[in-house]
């Protein structure tokens, strides 16, 4: 049996000391340790050796943190490899800064050595899950007949578990995207869209929210409200799903993708994370985000409670002032309201472990501005 793969990781830093810091924490986890003293050094030790994480300073002469990293995305050699930007600076616009140009996470100096190993864990498991369907995918069309099949349903359940392993970090169960799936399916269904279509919508929604597993424990599970920065980067949930799922060929993973990228997406063009408006934004991502609204309302969460069946179609057609009907694709809306007793049986016959519905008693807080009723 083959050991297990050491991850290597990169640190780029022009100070030495940093840079020996980094390498006695890192190596004290595990991990292997590659070093760059600048952003040119580090775009060619990242394209000769293929780390599996970057820890990248900002200030540094010559090439500083931020064209370095986007330099790296933007090359499709190194854009898989996540980056971790390490930084004094403090300030909020630094951090967005950071984010826009393609970094993954940021972590201020000085380290926190329990934060440090939070986030690089998490950051590695995002880029072993990519990496998994990626490969997963190039075998896939290598083969024929049978043994295609074969592989495709160990695919199937192979996705449902990583689906899973998100999910479990969040208070939601694999209860959630089994419901998400049959929604997406029905709701297709009564659009009229093809059979392919639906298959497809079935297999790729469960995946929606897997880029929530390169969230920090820290926001994925925080009661309280958010501060600006922390909702920037609980947004990016949306992004790495993406960035996860369209390194894979198959349908199901390019559909996929639309969909955790977009499902948050409002057809009025205020939702994220681009703003996008009406039919800009893909078919399953529209009739996904009506999905996970209606699941979301009608199960019970740290900040709210659950709403029953009658509660949540008044809320999705006439508003509760943070959902709001122009929110949905009219079109789906009309065909979600057509379908709705089947999305209640759904619910019903793939209920949670616990019955979160006798929790009624009032709606659901708004938190900060920003943790609201849907998902």
């Amino acid at each position: 049996m083959p050991l297990p793969k050491i991850a290597t990781i990169l640190i780029v830093d022009d100070d030495e000391s940093n840079i020996k810091l980094l390498q006695t924490l890192l190596r004290a986890e595990g991990y292997a340790t590659l070093t760059a003293r600048n952003g040119l050094d580090a775009l060619a030790v990242t394209a000769a050796e293929q780390p599996d994480l970057i820890l990248l300073d900002i200030m540094m002469p010559n090439m500083d943190g931020f064209e370095t990293v986007a330099r790296l995305k933007a090359n499709p050699k190194t854009q898989p490899v996540p980056v971790i930007m390490v930084t004094s600076l403090n300030d909020r616009g630094s951090k967005l800064r950071a984010l826009e140009a393609g970094a993954e996470e940021f972590l201020n100096k000085p380290l926190d050595r329990a934060d440090l190993r939070v986030r690089v864990r998490n950051l590695l498991r995002l880029k072993e899950y990519g990496d998994f369907l990626a490969n997963h995918n190039r075998l896939l069309e290598q083969k024929v007949g049978e043994r295609t099949r074969q592989l495709e349903e160990a695919y199937r359940d192979t996705v449902f578990t990583l689906v899973q392993a998100a999910e479990y970090r969040d208070e939601e169960t694999g209860q959630h995207v089994r419901r998400i799936s049959h929604y997406c399916r029905d709701l297709a269904e009564t659009r009229g869209l093809d059979g392919e279509f639906r298959d497809h919508i079935a297999q790729a929604s469960p995946m929606h929210d897997i880029g929530k597993i390169g969230i920090p424990d820290y926001l994925l599970l925080k009661p309280g409200p958010f501060e600006p920065e922390e909702w920037v980067i609980m947004k990016t949930h949306a992004a790495h799903g993406a960035q996860i799922l369209a390194q894979g060929s198959s349908p199901y993973t390019r559909m996929g993708a639309e969909i955790a990228l977009c499902h948050h997406e409002r057809w009025g063009g205020d939702g994220y994370p681009n703003g996008l408006k009406g039919e800009e934004i893909p078919l399953a991502a529209r009739i996904m985000q009506i999905c996970d609204v209606y699941d979301a309302l009608r199960s019970c969460r740290r900040y709210k409670p659950a709403f029953d069946h009658a509660r949540t179609i008044e809320i999705i057609t006439n508003g509760d002032g943070r959902t709001r009907p122009e929110h949905f694709d009219p079109a789906i809306l009309a065909s979600f309201v057509a379908c709705a007793d089947r999305f209640a049986c759904i619910f019903a016959e793939h209920a949670d472990p616990y019955d979160g519905t006798a929790s009624q008693a009032s709606p659901p807080p708004i938190i900060g501005g920003t943790r609201v009723s849907i998902a």
